[in-house]
Formats: C-alpha cells, sequence, structure tokens
C-alpha cells in the first residue's frame, strides 16, 4: 500500500483513513463487489492501532459509504448513490470543517456550569438582576406610547436613539459626534465581530492587551488574523512596546479596552493615551476603543476617553448598554468615520436587516429620561460595595496566598495566586465547592492568575463564595 498518513497533519488519523478510503471508492480503486481490507490488515499495513481502523470504518459507515457485515467483511454500500435510502450527513464533519471557530472548552464549559447549575457566580460578566433599572423600565413601557414603526428601521439604527446617543455621548464621555456617524449593533460584541470582518483581511497583524477579554474571542483566529499581545501593567499597555511591533509586523488595527480595563480593572495613563494617538496618526494604525465600564467611576470621575481625545477620526468607539443597564435589551453602538460607519452598516444589514425597533424604543426613552442619572449612581454605589466585599473577604480567607489590584471602577478584580496551581484543577474543585470564576489562561497568557466579577453576586454572596473559593485552594 504505497498511500501512508501524516503524522504531522492536526487532522485526526481515523479521519485520514477515511477521506482515504472514501477517495478510493470515488476512483475505483476500491471495487464495488470487492471487501474492502479488514481492520487487522489495514492497521498493520499503515502501522496505526486498530481501533484506529475501526474508527475509520465507523465514519464511513454513518455516511451510508460502506456497509458492515459478520463474516463478509466491510463492503462497500450498493446504495452508495442514496437510490434506494437516504443518507444522513456527517455533520461533525461540517463542525468541524466550519471557519467560524467555537469558543475555548474552558469558556464553554463555564458556560454550562452557570446555566445548569445553582453555584455563586464570580464569573458572569452580567449584572445581577437587582442592579437591572426593571421598575423604571416598567414604567416606561406603561405611560409612554410606542410611536415608532414596527418594520424595517434605518440600517444604521434608529435615528432617534442615534440623536439621543449623540447627546448621551456628550454629556457622559465627552465625545462629539453626529447620529450619522454612529451605527446601532447587537452589543458591543457584534460590533467588534463587524469591525474584524468587514476592515480586516487575512493576514493582517493586530494588538490586543494581555490580559484582555478579547483574547478570549476567537473571531479574530477565525478571520485569519495575526494577534499580537502587549502586556498590561498597573497604567495599561506601554506605548513603546506598540512602536516595536510596528516596525516588525506591520501592525493594522489596535483593540484597547483603556477604562477599568477587562480583567484587570486598571485605567491606562492619560499620558499614555495621548503617545497611543500619537502614534495611531503617525502610522495611520485604527485604534478600536471599547469602552462598557467608562460610567462605573465608583467616585463618579468623569474620565476622558480616547475617542474623546481623538482628534484626527483614528478611534473607531465601541460601548453598550450591557454593563450598565440591562444585557437582554442588546443595545450597542459604534462611532465611527461615516464611510466606515456606512460600510459596517452594510454588513450588519446582511446579517439581520438592522437592530430591533421595540428596544431600540426602550432604550432610547431611558436614556432621555430622569431615571438614568439616577440608576447610575444607584449603580456605582452598589458596584463598590461588591468590590468592597470581595477585598475583605481575600483578605480575611486568602491573606497570605493572593495578590490582587483593587478597581475604582467596572466589575472584575485581577488576582495573582502566590502559588502556583493547576488551574483545571483549580477550577474542578471550586465547583465541586459551588462557586465558579475564570480562570487567567482564557484571557491571558499567564495562568497563575484568576478573574473574579463581583457584578452577579450580592455581598453576602461574594463573601461565601470567596470562602468556598479559598477552601479549593487550600485543598491542592
Amino acid at each position: 500500500m504505497e498511500w501512508r498518513t501524516d503524522r504531522k497533519s492536526k487532522e485526526p488519523l481515523y479521519k485520514q483513513i477515511a477521506g482515504y478510503i472514501e477517495s478510493g471508492i470515488a476512483d475505483g480503486t476500491f471495487l464495488l463487489d470487492k471487501p474492502l481490507p479488514s481492520e487487522r490488515f489495514l492497521a498493520h499495513e499503515l502501522g496505526v492501532n486498530r481501533s484506529t481502523v475501526v474508527a475509520a470504518y465507523d465514519e464511513l459507515e454513518a455516511n451510508g459509504l460502506v456497509e458492515r457485515k459478520k463474516g463478509s467483511g466491510t463492503m462497500i454500500s450498493k446504495d452508495i448513490w442514496g437510490i434506494n435510502r437516504k443518507r444522513m450527513p456527517s455533520w461533525n464533519r461540517y463542525i468541524e470543517a466550519g471557519s467560524f471557530l467555537p469558543n475555548l472548552p474552558v469558556t464553554q464549559r463555564i458556560r454550562k456550569e452557570t446555566e445548569g447549575n445553582k453555584l455563586i457566580n464570580l464569573a458572569s460578566g452580567e449584572l445581577s438582576e437587582d442592579l437591572f433599572p426593571a421598575q423604571s423600565l416598567r414604567e416606561i413601557i406603561s405611560n409612554r406610547s410606542f410611536i415608532g414603526s414596527l418594520g424595517y428601521d434605518h440600517p444604521q439604527g434608529n435615528a432617534v436613539l442615534r440623536g439621543t446617543i449623540t447627546n448621551h455621548v456628550k454629556q457622559y464621555r465627552k465625545i462629539d459626534t453626529h447620529p450619522s456617524s454612529i451605527l446601532i449593533t447587537s452589543g458591543a460584541q457584534q460590533a467588534i465581530h463587524l469591525v474584524v470582518q468587514c476592515l480586516l483581511k487575512p493576514g493582517d497583524a493586530v494588538v490586543l492587551e494581555d490580559p484582555s477579554y478579547s483574547y478570549n474571542l476567537p473571531i479574530f483566529q477565525s478571520a485569519g488574523l495575526r494577534t499580537f499581545l502587549l502586556p498590561v501593567d498597573k497604567d495599561g499597555i506601554n506605548p513603546e512596546d506598540l512602536l516595536e511591533l510596528h516596525k516588525k509586523h506591520r501592525i493594522r488595527m489596535i483593540f484597547l479596552n483603556p477604562v477599568f480595563q477587562n480583567p484587570t480593572g486598571t485605567v491606562l495613563h492619560i499620558n499614555r493615551r495621548k503617545r497611543i494617538l500619537e502614534l495611531s496618526s503617525e502610522y495611520g494604525i485604527p485604534v478600536v476603543e471599547d469602552d462598557p465600564y467608562s460610567l462605573t467611576s465608583f467616585s463618579g470621575e468623569k474620565i476622558n476617553t480616547l475617542k474623546s481625545m481623538d482628534n484626527n477620526g483614528n478611534v473607531l468607539y465601541i460601548s453598550s448598554l450591557s454593563k450598565i443597564v440591562a444585557s437582554g435589551l442588546r443595545i450597542g453602538w459604534i462611532i465611527g468615520p461615516k464611510p466606515v460607519i456606512e460600510r459596517l452598516s452594510d454588513a450588519k444589514q446582511q446579517v439581520d436587516f438592522g437592530h430591533g425597533s421595540f428596544t431600540q424604543w426602550i432604550a432610547n426613552d431611558f436614556l432621555d429620561s430622569e431615571y438614568f442619572p439616577a440608576h447610575i449612581t444607584y449603580l456605582r454605589e452598589q458596584l463598590e460595595k461588591r468590590r468592597d466585599a470581595i477585598v475583605s473577604s481575600l483578605n480575611e480567607f486568602l491573606h497570605k496566598e493572593v495578590e490582587y489590584f483593587s478597581p475604582n471602577g467596572g466589575i472584575h478584580l485581577w488576582c495573582k495566586l502566590k502559588v502556583p496551581l493547576n488551574e483545571i484543577k483549580l477550577l474542578e474543585e471550586s465547583i465541586k465547592r459551588g462557586v465558579i470564576y475564570v480562570p487567567g489562561s482564557t484571557l491571558g497568557t499567564n495562568k497563575e492568575y484568576v478573574r473574579f466579577t463581583f457584578a452577579r453576586e450580592n455581598e453576602a454572596s461574594i463573601h461565601e463564595g470567596i470562602k468556598r473559593f479559598a477552601e479549593a485552594v487550600k485543598s491542592l
């Protein structure tokens, strides 16, 4: 037998063998009236375990290409062209062949555990129900008439909402823009996806923070981008590191979460923000600013966004209501140059024909009401209490075993374990004890960290959750 498996290939051996036999059936190498090679013979010829050949024949049988009969061996199906029987598609092959990559296995595990079990949830980036302005939204729905259209809205989103967002970002985020420069999206993640799909091409080099939420997103790999990581310290990324990367790799785009960064909670220093904008202008590198948390500053301080300092139109600004109002509204937005917004809008329309008019109406009326500033004040107060609860709990139960940065806003606390532990075993032990969080390696290159999110649970649950986590740490 001349054909051999490729042991350097990422494709499993059994799939290589199944593919070889399928090709042989198609080109006549294997004849319809003759049995296929036996499992034992084929295993010996190819130098693989018999179980590998069994798996290959299982795959071919599932695809309707072969039939197995006791005493006769494995035969090519007499009805291979589907005249008398229906063939089931090999869904596993389709699933594995798709270009859009799945979430990391650990991320999938965390999602499934939080959906199906009653765990103390220090993993989810969603606000708890009691932090949603449910009563205010109910009053809006009850007392104000819906006067919008139930048909398809403007491709960029409802014009009234875009006008309200224009006023909102001017008041709260110091950004001057125009409704024509805004695209309404289904949250910030869709916005990032549109940017990646529409403005970049396979092989382009992009910069991500290390650690960062973007590190967790497979959309960069799905698009065939080359990702380069810049470490985040207490003042954010170092712009001079960015300069060195650009000289080597011709960076096409920079993705930053500069205010209360996820997961570190840090704020990019004002001098570094200025320098990044200088480099962006000097080399023509666009910056994508993801800003979910700037309104959660516990002091109430209005922090300058990169976009508010952008005089040249180099920054694409992304934000949403998910982390400050309600994730279920699915209201996010991108602010950028009009040609870019029109391009992204065209792509969004191809995907979903634009955003739902009803949730846009609710979002508009809430942002434009007296409820919003009162809600933000309440949200800041509650998040600060929860931050304090997680800090005091870490000091009580793990004072000597951890280091952490206490954020002044946002919803995340980045915690370093002083003693190296197997992070998968630690996660499993924690789940057994009824608490879940996000291991550091899913967000960056360092494994000795964990991310605790304090927006989902109240102070008592946070205290109990850290206690259980500490028990898991000390059990290993």
